[in-house]
């Protein structure tokens, strides 16, 4: 294989910039075909994209004889069934966080990546950004001292007819904001410290809007004996909104945003801004690093391992799993 020829299942609103256009865009690289079950969308959305191909049926897709690997965008809920056909049909997938609607169905997919032979990433797409590597090397060269303490806050207020939407709908996300965002920012914590040592957290509904939890906090053990707590809370009022993450060491802390690009770090009472370039499509670089991975140049950015660990940490948060 000298270039992965990709196809997309679910041509949606997650493709239209942070994604879909990076498959052009990354060496060794082309997006051949797209699908969508609305043929119309389909056959748009490759209009616009400049897409060759586009089906409503995702088995064509994934049984197209010019396509050699898949990216998974639907909603988690049918992620395991595309995942596991790709790999019948012999394909690598990447496919989109959360990584399905449960760990007992993350666990599947990681068993059929491996009873297929066929390579399988997580678009926890963060990991390969700038900013996130920039913060990993300090707390590796111990620019920090020792780590001592994680404080995570997201507060967002309701948006105008969410209780409509499939992200908010349990059976379809496998939750609601908190699956959409946190796997993302749970995973920087799995990447910066490995993996975790105790989780507990609550959950619950406040506002009633909809079905899935929209208050959820948790107070997870690192390795080091490093102490994070996280809080979601998504029915904060408007213009309240709020995405802060402390990192806290012995010589200094590192303040940033996950969702924008917020990035301050303070030592010995100094401090500075760290700034990145802007990208345009955020999943690029993870998706350079995928591409290599299936070519067999590079090693898996983000495994199913890992995602898994991440689905048993949003699991075990949310009263999922004991």
């Amino acid at each position: 294989m000298k270039k992965i020829v990709w196809g997309i299942i679910g041509c949606g609103n997650v493709t239209e910039v942070k994604s879909g256009p990076a498959f052009n865009l990354v060496p060794n690289s082309i997006l051949h075909a797209v699908m969508r079950r609305d043929s119309a969308k389909a056959e748009d959305y490759a209009k616009r994209h400049h897409v060759p191909k586009w089906y409503s049926d995702a088995d064509q897709l994934i049984n197209d004889p010019e396509i050699n690997a898949i990216y998974v965008a639907t909603p988690p809920d049918s992620h395991e069934t595309y995942t596991i056909k790709a790999f019948q049909a012999g394909k690598p997938v990447y496919v989109e966080k959360p990584m399905a609607l449960d760990s007992s169905e993350a666990q599947r997919m990681l068993e059929a990546s491996k009873r297929y032979s066929c390579k399988l990433s997580i678009a926890h797409y963060r990991r390969a950004q700038p900013r996130f590597l920039k913060i990993k090397k300090l707390i590796e060269e111990q620019t920090l001292g020792t780590i001592t303490s994680v404080d995570l806050k997201l507060s967002l207020a309701p948006t105008p007819g969410i209780e409509k939407t499939w992200r908010v709908n349990p059976s379809i996300s496998g939750g609601g904001n908190f699956h959409d965002l946190a796997p993302h920012q749970l995973d920087l914590m799995l990447y910066f410290f490995g993996e975790p040592v105790q989780v507990e957290g609550k959950s619950s509904n406040i506002a009633g809007l909809y079905e899935a939890d929209d208050f959820v906090s948790t107070d997870i053990t690192f390795g080091n004996n490093i102490k994070f707590k996280g809080v979601w809370d998504f029915t904060s009022q408007p213009n309240n909104d709020q995405d802060i993450c402390v990192i806290t060491g012995t010589k200094g802390k590192i303040s940033f945003a996950v969702f924008s690009d917020n990035c301050e770090i303070t030592l010995n009472g100094k401090s500075e801004s760290l700034l990145f370039d802007f990208l345009p499509h955020v999943q690029q670089p993870m998706i350079e690093q995928v591409v290599n991975y299936f070519l067999d140049e590079a090693p898996n950015p983000c495994t199913a391992e890992e995602a898994l660990i991440v689905m048993k940490m949003l699991d075990k948060i949310t009263g999922k799993i004991d």
